[in-house]
């Protein structure tokens, strides 16, 4: 196991800030250089019939990848080919209304400059992201956006570094233009991320998580005491509705009603449901979000709430367990 010395420890770190420095002023830099061009990148990708198709060769293409699925998961269709492969084949699936957005830092990139005359000769626009606005990939482009950097963050100024972080940064910010021109909202990100928890707390209905049917206890005004204890321990959600005969909700019993009957020493084996509910409690609809239920049950200190319909009808109950069994809160 290697151990650095106190001498050693202190270089490393020295360098990390370093290295950390010069992509950041590789980053900064770049905002001198956006103008007409990166305007028209823009407008190149919001106006897209097809798809934007993302190539680069090493280090440039693992960021293509990364840009990729930033452009997928923010309204704009995208994907990676390799220029290898797409000189074996893959170059079919790249079609005349699609955007073309390839990165290569000297813009030489053999595999890449082998393809380039085919995607012109197709008339789809070319978008280039490099370092070099003279190279054979800046030539071919339709718009050249520069990336260039004064100089790596290794020590050697050999090893893409401070490069690719800027030709990520750039897509980034293509990415982030093009979804604010096109009003991409947080609703639109839930859905192309439903796994995430945006996506649960902006996807997530009440309905989807709510207790139903008989799974919801109920009882109606003049239901004794004990009945209605024997409705809640049966369903086991800690409250019961009281509705009248056609389902209406009238109020609400919980088990925290019942504690404060209990300390108050009164006699709750004489009484019936409406002697005890909470009247006019509070509700939410099926159709709300599960989110605004979290906010609604902490707005106003409570662990449940009765789920009614158009009309004030009992469709449906949930307390705060639900909504961590559905990850909403």
């Amino acid at each position: 196991m290697t151990t650095l010395t106190g001498e050693q420890a202190k270089k490393t770190l020295a360098l990390a800030a370093k290295t950390l420095s010069i992509e950041a002023e590789a980053i900064v830099a770049l905002t001198s250089r956006l103008g007409p061009s990166f305007i028209r990148a823009v407008e190149a990708l919001l106006n897209v019939n097809g798809r934007v198709v993302i190539m680069g060769m090493g280090k440039s293409g693992h960021v293509g990848r990364k840009i990729a699925a930033t452009l997928a998961s923010t309204g704009t269709p995208a994907f990676f080919v390799h220029p290898a492969e797409a000189s074996h084949g893959d170059l079919g699936m790249v079609k005349t209304d699609d955007v073309v957005l390839a990165l290569s830092n000297s813009g030489e990139s053999e595999e890449l400059s082998a393809i380039l005359p085919l995607i012109k000769r197709q008339g789809i626009v070319l978008i280039a992201i490099t370092g070099n606005s003279q190279s054979t990939l800046a030539q071919h482009a339709s718009i050249v956006l520069d990336s260039a950097v004064e100089k790596e963050a290794c020590p050697m100024n050999l090893a893409p570094t401070a490069s690719t972080t800027a030709q990520l940064a750039l897509g980034d910010a293509l990415a982030v233009a093009v979804l604010d021109a096109r009003g991409f909202d947080a609703s639109d990100f839930a859905r192309s991320h439903p796994g995430g928890s945006l996506g649960r707390r902006l996807l997530t209905h009440v309905s989807d998580v709510m207790r139903k049917d008989t799974a919801v206890p109920r009882v109606l005004p003049a239901t004794s005491f004990l009945v209605l204890m024997r409705e809640m321990s049966q369903k086991g959600l800690g409250l019961s509705a009281v509705v009248d005969e056609a389902g209406a909700v009238l109020g609400i019993f919980t088990d925290g009603d019942l504690r404060r009957l209990i300390e108050k020493g009164v006699d709750v084996l004489s009484l019936q449901a409406q002697d005890v509910m909470t009247p006019q409690p509070t509700t939410i609809t099926a159709q709300a979000l599960a989110a605004e239920a979290a906010q609604l049950m902490e707005l106003k200190r409570i662990t449940s709430l009765l789920v009614v319909d158009e009309h004030q009808h009992l469709c449906g109950a949930l307390n705060s367990n639900d909504l961590m069994r559905a990850k909403v809160i």
